[in-house]
């Protein structure tokens, strides 16, 4: 499922909201906000984390414009219209797949 689609239709009524720590996290890995905002506009969600508290979450797989490949957690708040950017990392080969879509088992 295609994160876009859900904000193709939405960008104009959502904002985006970054939460400190994803700030902190993108700073120390070098992470700017057009990549995640690239990354949420053509990524792809891999995981639904629909029991997460304070909002339902899910996990975005996506490249940025330079080809580095970009793991985002996103809260979807609907009832305020903001899209929350939890946290980005760059995933680690050891522990994803080679298209880093699924997790490797143990």
């Amino acid at each position: 499922m295609k994160l876009s689609d859900f904000i193709k239709k939405n960008i104009d009524l959502y904002q985006i909201e970054y939460r400190v720590h994803a700030t902190r996290r993108m700073f120390q890995r070098n992470i700017s906000e057009d990549e995640v905002e690239f990354v949420l506009v053509h990524g792809e969600i891999i995981e639904n984390y629909t029991d997460d508290f304070p909002l339902p979450s899910v996990l975005v797989n996506g490249c940025t414009p330079a080809k580095n490949r970009l793991h985002l957690v996103v809260g979807i708040n609907d009832s305020e219209k903001i899209i929350v950017v939890i946290t980005a990392y760059n995933p680690s080969e050891e522990k994803w797949d080679m298209n880093f879509s699924r997790r490797k088992t143990k």
